[in-house]
């Protein structure tokens, strides 16, 4: 069984997936869709700096920030992951004779 944070990953990313089809059909285009998940992940580690922040000032609890910064690195792991696979489909690309 995979652990909780990745099975909040896995969550994050249907989501983001469940949205393509709306908008392509909305004329953004996987640009768009790709714009608003780097969006998403920029605001959870936001949101992970808000929690270690409340949490130094002794406003927040441990858990919250564990919570916060393993989401935080999951969704980077993600982020990352998705560059990769672009930069080889384009590197494939590059390769193909004319």
């Amino acid at each position: 069984m995979p652990p909780p944070l990745a099975a909040a990953g896995v969550a994050a990313a249907y989501r983001v997936a469940d949205a393509l089809p709306q908008a392509a059909s909305g004329g953004a285009g996987f640009g768009a869709a790709l714009t608003r998940a780097m969006e998403q992940a920029v605001d959870v580690g936001h949101q992970a700096d808000a929690a270690s922040t409340s949490a130094l000032a002794g406003q927040g609890s441990v858990t919250d920030v564990v919570l916060a910064v393993g989401r935080a690195e999951v969704t980077l792991q993600t982020a990352v992951a998705v560059r990769d696979r672009v930069v080889a489909a384009y590197q494939d690309v590059m390769r193909m004779p004319i």
